[in-house]
């Protein structure tokens, strides 16, 4: 019997993965999205993200709703960027019982190949109302410097 998905992974179209995860029911997403991986740990939910690219740069966004900016980490490579958090549940009396459990709570994460090398200096992240939007400046490979002999 199949786990109902809880409102957040219907909204995000996240999946928590856990040691009952049947990776056959996802097969045709993983050939449509082969250069986006999940984390190795397959205990986290997968962010899902949204790659947006420009002729200059290329725009991560995702939806982090309820997690602090202390709890996000962001590892950027010139090939790729990785996003790690983790979405703390409130904790409530001991004697209050859920009626109804459907958000998301725990550690998430996500690995994004990039369609382009990025200039890793000049990259920035900010979240605002829940949106994360990392910007990526790409390498200009045309751009030329005039070096000046000492």
């Amino acid at each position: 019997m199949s786990k109902k998905k809880s409102f957040f992974e219907r909204l995000t179209g996240s999946v928590r993965m856990d040691d009952n995860f049947d990776e056959d029911l996802f097969d045709e997403e993983k050939e449509i999205s082969e250069e986006e991986t999940v984390t190795e740990d397959t205990s986290i939910g997968e962010l899902t993200v949204d790659v947006i690219e420009t002729p200059k740069q290329i725009i991560i966004q995702a939806m982090t709703a309820g997690v602090k900016k202390n709890d996000l980490q962001i590892t950027i490579s010139r090939e790729s960027v990785e996003i790690h958090g983790e979405r703390h549940m409130q904790s409530f009396s001991h004697d209050a019982e859920y009626e109804l459990q459907e958000l998301y709570w725990g550690a998430f994460g996500r690995i994004v190949s990039l369609p382009d090398e990025i200039d890793v200096e000049e990259s920035s992240a900010q979240e605002e109302h829940g949106l994360l939007t990392i910007t990526l400046p790409k390498i200009d490979k045309n751009k030329q410097a005039r070096l000046k002999v000492a």
